[in-house]
């Protein structure tokens, strides 16, 4: 009798997603591969879309000296339209990287190049989440519903760019940090420096994390003639990490001194521990980095979520004093 041994191509589980994920264990079986291409297994990325939009807002707060309860409404509108249009993005970057995705070991399992859904299903369920996102959207200030549709560009770019440019983290970056200006919109209504400077430090984050991620698949990349900054670098990634983190750093700074310049000293020394902090967390990141450790360049990559978390609670003391 034959053993039968589960793998993701018998399970339908996706191989890079976190083992006994809810998605996997909890979720029904009918909705486990549309959930899988939405990457709702691997939440990480709905942290990296959502975690801008924080700081976004946190900032705008600082600006203005004020928050209601309308900010509590931004905070929960912009975490679950995170987790749709992420879901949405993730959805269109499968459709057009179908066969891309069956060539690469780390990806062949995904939902679509596996067979588990029909490009048509994907397209609808791409449709359905960008649809109630846009339904949250419409409950903010008319600046943040405009910004909000603006980002559909970047969006829909991006799965593309690694067939024309080496550096497609860059429009990564310009769809992911997107949150940063709308957050702020919704707030103030308005943009500015503060918000536009934040943004660009937002980039050099996601340029910083998704090379490390990148570095993955630079085989199977470079066998399939796909672009990244993992393979442009090389044997150089280290010292590209550390400029990227300098640029983060000294941005969000920046975008943190503009923000409190009405404020307190005090307020304004405690909030800029938070891009100190981040950047103590990203030197720990690029120390140990190991371009031959997947296991090692997946646990950097996550570690994002508590990286991006910790300017937070710098802020909200900040807002207090």
């Amino acid at each position: 009798m034959t053993e039968n041994v589960e793998t993701p191509e018998v399970t339908g589980t996706v191989a890079d997603a976190v083992k006994g994920n809810w998605v996997d264990t909890l979720a029904p079986a009918a909705t486990r591969p549309f959930l899988r291409l939405s990457r709702a297994d691997r939440p990480i990325g709905t942290w990296l879309l959502y975690i801008p939009c924080l700081w976004g807002l946190a900032l705008a707060m600082l600006a203005t000296d004020s928050a209601s309860t309308h900010d509590l409404w931004t905070i929960a509108g912009c975490a679950v339209g995170a987790f749709l249009m992420r879901g949405a993005g993730c959805t269109w970057n499968d459709i057009t990287d179908r066969d891309i995705d069956g060539a690469v070991a780390r990806t062949r399992s995904r939902p679509i190049p596996s067979g588990q859904v029909t490009v048509r299903g994907a397209v609808i369920w791409m449709a359905a989440q960008a649809l109630f996102a846009f339904l949250i959207l419409l409950t903010f200030y008319k600046t943040a519903i405009i910004l909000g549709i603006v980002a559909l560009a970047p969006v829909a770019i991006y799965p593309f760019a690694k067939r024309f440019t080496w550096w497609p983290q860059i429009f990564l970056g310009l769809a992911f940090n997107w949150g940063a200006l709308l957050a702020w919109a919704a707030h103030t209504n308005s943009l500015g420096p503060v918000p536009l400077i934040l943004y660009v430090a937002g980039i050099g984050w996601t340029l910083f994390y998704d090379t490390i991620y990148a570095h993955q698949d630079t085989e199977d990349d470079a066998l399939i003639g796909v672009k990244s900054t993992a393979r442009l670098f090389g044997d150089t990634t280290r010292k590209w990490l550390r400029l990227f983190m300098t640029v983060t750093v000294l941005l969000f700074l920046g975008a943190v001194v503009l923000a409190c310049m009405d404020r307190s000293l005090l307020s304004l020394v405690i909030a800029i521990g938070g891009p100190w902090a981040l950047g103590w967390h990203m030197t720990w990141q690029t120390q140990r980095f190991d371009a031959d450790d997947n296991a090692m360049l997946l646990r950097l990559f996550r570690s994002n979520r508590n990286a991006g978390l910790i300017p937070l609670p710098f802020f909200a003391v900040a807002l207090l004093v």
